[in-house]
């Protein structure tokens, strides 16, 4: 019999990295706003995900319906302990994806929504960073039910791990807007992208450091024999990419950055696999005990088969027909 529950990991791990990476750089334009003044440049810093940016958000649905569908037990259990922080990015989104729309719109008031724009994007970024790093710690549960406070989930290393999605965000929207923009706005994120790469090494490296300590079990994922050998590549490849980042911004070129960028998020996306596997409630609910019935995973899984291949085809589709750059003074969302 075919493991259902493997396969439904894969597609919800997918839909979450793809709404890492797509969401990540969208909502990274927003962090970047306080660094960049002039308002045609920050016009074209939106027009430049303007046509896909409400779209990205689909994964991020695909990923909580396939929870919902083929762990129920995990999708009450996550939701019952982090209900706070999620209410607070919806809301955060909300009002971020209205101040995108009424800012083109707006006169005297664009700062006001200049402001939402950032606020909305920030606050995101943060909590769902938040969300992250509670979850590594793990949740407190009874025969799986969460059993936990409500600010659990607020911790020191929670709002670490969030400052850390801000920068890997920030640093998504930098090398995007290198590949996407020229001259003077390009010239500035050339010149941003090395510190927000290396704050995020830092970031990468405090993580890196805290799970094995305050984690015996990941400890031994991580550093007993043969695992110490499988996993070792990660870190390196991680320093390996950040000096491929660092020296493709100094030699301006264009795609590097942020393709490189995307191989760091899926290293770490790796890492925080490798350290919590086969558990979906950290730390002691795995994928099996938490799955749904077998007929049931196949029902959703069919479904799922036929409308993701249709979601990655006209995702690509948009990329494709709005892959040039955007200028000072073209036409464009607005």
């Amino acid at each position: 019999m075919i493991d259902l529950s493997l396969i439904w990991v894969g597609v919800i791990g997918l839909a979450v990295l793809i709404y890492v990476v797509m969401d990540g750089f969208d909502l990274g334009i927003g962090i970047l706003f306080p660094f960049i003044r002039d308002q045609a440049e920050r016009d074209v810093m939106m027009n430049t995900v303007a046509p896909v940016w409400d779209g990205n958000e689909t994964w991020m649905v695909l990923g909580g319906a396939g929870l919902f569908a083929a762990f129920p037990l995990a999708y009450s259990t996550i939701l019952s302990a982090f209900y706070m922080p999620i209410i607070l990015m919806v809301i955060a989104l909300i009002f971020r994806g209205v101040a995108f729309e009424f800012r083109f719109k707006a006169g005297r008031t664009r700062p006001l929504w200049d402001y939402a724009f950032i606020a909305g994007s920030i606050i995101t970024s943060l909590l769902q960073g938040i969300i992250l790093g509670a979850y590594i710690q793990g949740i407190n549960t009874t025969h799986g039910i969460f059993s936990g406070q409500p600010f659990d989930w607020l911790t020191p290393f929670s709002l670490f791990t969030g400052i850390g999605v801000l920068a890997m965000y920030a640093a998504l929207g930098c090398g995007w807007l290198i590949l996407k923009t020229d001259h003077q706005l390009q010239q500035k994120m050339y010149q941003l992208m090395p510190k927000l790469i290396l704050f995020l090494l830092a970031i990468f490296a405090g993580v890196s450091l805290y799970t094995p300590l305050m984690h015996a079990e990941i400890a031994h994922r991580w550093f007993s024999l043969p695992n110490l050998f499988y996993f070792s590549p990660v870190p390196i490849l991680v320093l390996c990419f950040v000096y491929l980042i660092l020296r493709a911004c100094k030699k301006q070129y264009e795609l590097q950055p942020f393709a490189y960028t995307l191989v760091l998020v899926f290293l770490a996306f790796s890492g925080f696999v490798i350290s919590l596997w086969p558990n979906i409630i950290p730390p002691s609910v795995s994928i099996w005990q938490a799955a749904s019935p077998y007929s049931s995973q196949l029902f959703t899984l069919i479904g799922a088969l036929i409308l993701i291949p249709i979601i990655i085809s006209y995702t690509i589709l948009a990329y494709w027909v709005f892959r040039d750059k955007v200028r000072v003074g073209d036409e464009g969302y607005h």
